[in-house]
């Protein structure tokens, strides 16, 4: 039977893992980035209404304390308060326009009494890697316009920590419950990003291009990989099930060989002559050939 091919363990494994590879494509890959294209369509509608809408106050955008979510996110809130210098953290091992940078988040009580996480923008390293020398904020009660942002999350779940060169705290992600965790503040949900020309501004973070990307063409070739594995698994699966298979020439030939290599272990190699023998007939080839008649008239004259 010519499908008896399809019990083979190399075919049942190349089977596994072209399967495997396929539905990892329509299951897993080509979702991931279809996920990542809705994502970046849902930022440029925010960042693009914040652009054509003017700024409210904090408490009309993100009522009760509400944190941010994916309709507020972006938008340009107005908060009046006062910055907490003492409380300041700084967000380390961040890149701005590809470049590594750090950006300073201060603390600002409000008018109403709540605390808020304002990020300042960023600066760039020193020489020695380091944090250089800032402004700090301005004292006093200050209005501001920025933009609201989500808390990140740290895949470690690290912790503030103060290295011994700094002053203030450093962070691997700008979540306002682990900043409260090391002031002791009861911070509101969420960060607020400064836009630019504001009291306490230092450099503006610049807001995220408004494009695509390329995420919908990343999901749409994922399709078509898995697509090209299956195609290519039935194709050589028709042209095995055929006589003149790979499988079957290569099985063929294995025959083959094991019959030739069996003939030849059945030829006896020729025996190598010695050194003698071949010396005697060599000097078996150089004595003359006797002459019929000549012997007979050598013998009648003795």
């Amino acid at each position: 039977m010519r499908l008896k091919f399809l019990l083979r363990p190399n075919w049942l494994t190349l089977t596994l893992v072209v399967f495997l590879f396929a539905t990892a494509c329509f299951l897993l890959l080509s979702p991931w980035q279809w996920g990542r294209h809705h994502e970046r369509d849902a930022q440029n509608e925010a960042i693009e209404r914040s652009l054509s809408s003017p700024p409210r106050p904090i408490e009309q955008v993100l009522p009760d304390g509400t944190a941010p979510s994916a309709d507020t996110v972006w938008s340009r809130v107005e908060v009046t308060g006062t910055y907490l210098p003492d409380d300041e953290v700084v967000a380390r091992l961040r890149s701005v326009n590809g470049e590594p940078a750090f950006e300073i988040l201060t603390p600002l009580r409000t008018t109403s009494g709540d605390v808020v996480l304002i990020d300042r923008g960023y600066v760039a390293p020193n020489d020695q890697v380091g944090v250089p020398e800032y402004a700090p904020p301005p004292d006093g009660e200050v209005t501001v316009v920025a933009r609201a942002r989500t808390d990140e999350t740290d895949p470690k779940s690290r912790d503030a920590f103060t290295p011994s060169d700094a002053e203030a705290p450093h962070i691997y992600a700008i979540d306002s419950s682990v900043v409260a965790d090391e002031t002791g503040l009861d911070l509101r949900p969420g960060y607020f990003q400064l836009t630019p020309d504001q009291p306490g501004v230092l450099n503006p973070l610049p807001l995220p291009r408004v494009d695509a990307g390329p995420f919908l063409s990343y999901s749409m070739q994922w399709i078509a990989f898995g697509i090209m594995a299956l195609a290519g698994w039935l194709y050589f699966t028709v042209r095995e099930s055929k006589p003149g298979g790979a499988l079957h020439d290569s099985a063929q030939r294995a025959a083959n060989e094991g019959s030739d290599s069996a003939d030849a272990r059945r030829t006896k190699k020729p025996r190598r002559k010695s050194v003698a023998e071949q010396l005697a007939e060599d000097e078996a080839a150089e004595r003359p050939l006797s002459v019929p008649g000549r012997a007979a008239e050598q013998q009648h004259d003795r």
